[in-house]
């Protein structure tokens, strides 16, 4: 074999995904095949065998496992660069199943880890503001005390909620809903965005500990020209209250249908809301341009695409 190619098989890195039978995970890993690299992902034995086949189709390598346990996710870790998770769930799976993959990477020596955060940057909100992000935050205290090297992606919010769970946009009522103020520009980024972005930071070793990305800022004034040029109608701007009105609604929300056991019960969607009109949220930096190959998607893009698959 020719000893330029032997050096470049030995020296190209594996990439092991964690939560690959999930939306985003599944994008990611899509993402990693088009890199130069090898993908391993793990399953549970008991995930559905129709995911388990669109993996196997990918042709990446899949190990199964059916106790999560340290034995058996620690085979999967070994000469892998950099582990991903993208496990989505309560605490059962964000901190109690992730801690143990986190433990598996470590035990097996991979020197970095790209924990499953994918949403607001939650550094700059305290405990009991967001259930959900307090368990990411619970999480990190246990990897910032590892020797792992870790990466964060912030994201804000999946552009693609724009167009159906994401209370903002009602396209048969002509009129987009907000909260606080009307100039307050908000994070969105599409999940191939998102995606791709993630691939490129498991293959980065010189990533910081924090990343911001969004595909666009927008707000709701500019929401409603985007609309307007998209689908040639007027729509009409429409505030219910400000922040503090939100919160009371919430607590309203949560005490009458507590979804505890849920993972997006319809108060902690608002909660997320509430925590976008926060000025805490706001981001000073964006980390868009490291990887400038990247074509960004815009509101308007999401938007254009749902405006021509809704006309079919």
């Amino acid at each position: 074999m020719n000893q330029t190619r032997k050096h470049h098989i030995e020296m190209k890195k594996i990439i092991l995904v964690a939560g690959a039978t999930g939306n985003l995970g599944l994008r990611i890993v899509k993402a990693l095949l088009n890199k130069d690299a090898e993908i391993r992902v793990i399953v549970r034995s008991n995930s559905d065998i129709e995911k388990i086949k669109i993996l196997e189709n990918l042709g990446v390598k899949i190990y199964k496992v059916s106790k999560w346990s340290l034995e058996e996710l620690k085979t999967p870790c070994i000469d892998v660069s950099c582990v991903v998770s993208s496990l989505a769930g309560l605490r059962e799976v964000v901190i109690d199943a992730q801690k143990i993959l986190l433990d598996a990477a470590i035990a097996a020596g991979v020197p970095r880890f790209i924990p499953s955060d994918y949403s607001l940057d939650f550094t700059k909100f305290s405990y009991g503001e967001n259930r959900n992000l307090d368990l990411r935050r619970e999480f990190h205290e246990y990897l910032d005390k590892t020797s792992i090297s870790a990466t964060s992606i912030f994201n804000g919010a999946f552009a693609e909620l724009l167009t159906n769970e994401m209370p903002l946009i009602f396209f048969k009522r002509k009129m987009i809903l907000y909260w606080g103020n009307a100039d307050y520009r908000w994070g969105f980024t599409t999940m191939d965005n998102t995606a791709e972005f993630t691939a490129k930071v498991a293959l980065d070793s010189s990533t910081p500990r924090y990343l911001r990305i969004a595909g666009d800022l927008i707000n709701p004034r500019e929401v409603k020209v985007v609309v307007r040029e998209v689908t040639g109608q007027k729509f009409r701007l429409f505030s219910p209250g400000g922040k503090r009105i939100l919160g009371t609604i919430i607590k309203i929300a949560r005490k009458l249908a507590p979804g505890d056991k849920e993972l997006y019960p319809a108060w902690q969607g608002m909660q997320y809301m509430h925590n976008m009109i926060d000025e805490r949220s706001k981001i000073a930096k964006l980390d868009n341009d490291r990887y400038p190959e990247i074509r960004w998607t815009t509101v308007k893009d999401v938007l254009s695409k749902y405006q021509h698959d809704s006309s079919y």
